[in-house]
């Protein structure tokens, strides 16, 4: 499986080449927006200035090793689960799935704790509510969320106070376990084994 800290030194080599050519492209206007997320990379760039056969030539003769793929279409792109769309006037965002999805979660009969069967739907719901898509694709979403809990055997009413529960803190209407959350300290262990369990249950 390799090295533990292959991810960490592959992180920090791309932000090594991020600082030493994507900087001097954006200080040039050439690309005026840079995001990535892991290896996914979304770049906006000025057509006056560059094309997106030079940006990719650029960043496949940085490293030998290194192979970047593009992806492009004149009107809409899929960038992790996002749809962007270009019109004349604007862009409009809205939830992308790909092909091969499946809405299959934990299922509300299983014997798994609550908090882990609505993971899922904490997760589809807070996405929907807090990302500036279309009102049209927030609807569809819903009804795909309901057909989802349909799906898993989940009591729609439960979904429906998940949803309340989370338009709330978003509206700040729970501000005060939000500042109860914040203050809470948080330890992330990433691997498994009885040293590991050791250390856990000190913290507990």
């Amino acid at each position: 499986m390799g090295s533990p800290i292959s991810s960490a030194l592959a992180k920090i080599y791309l932000q090594y080449l991020e600082e030493m050519y994507v900087k001097h492209c954006m200080e040039n206007k050439d690309i005026t927006y840079y995001k990535r997320y892991v290896d996914v990379i979304l770049i906006i760039f000025d057509q006056n200035k560059t094309c997106e056969d030079t940006i990719h030539d650029i960043m496949n003769n940085i490293d030998e090793h290194i192979e970047f793929k593009t992806s492009r279409d004149d009107k809409t792109i899929n960038c992790l689960d996002l749809s962007i769309n270009r019109n004349a006037n604007n862009v409009d965002l809205n939830i992308y799935r790909k092909t091969a999805y499946i809405n299959i979660t934990i299922h509300f009969t299983a014997n798994h704790p609550h908090d882990h069967k609505l993971a899922a739907f904490n997760y589809y719901i807070n996405r929907m509510i807090t990302m500036p898509i279309t009102e049209q694709a927030a609807k569809q979403e819903w009804k795909n969320i309901i057909t989802m809990a349909h799906n898993n055997g989940f009591p729609e009413h439960i979904i429906y106070r998940l949803r309340n529960k989370l338009l709330a803190k978003k509206d700040g209407t729970t501000q005060t376990q939000a500042t109860e959350q914040h203050n809470r300290k948080w330890v992330t262990f990433v691997y498994h084994g009885p040293s590991i369990h050791t250390v856990t249950n000190l913290f507990k």
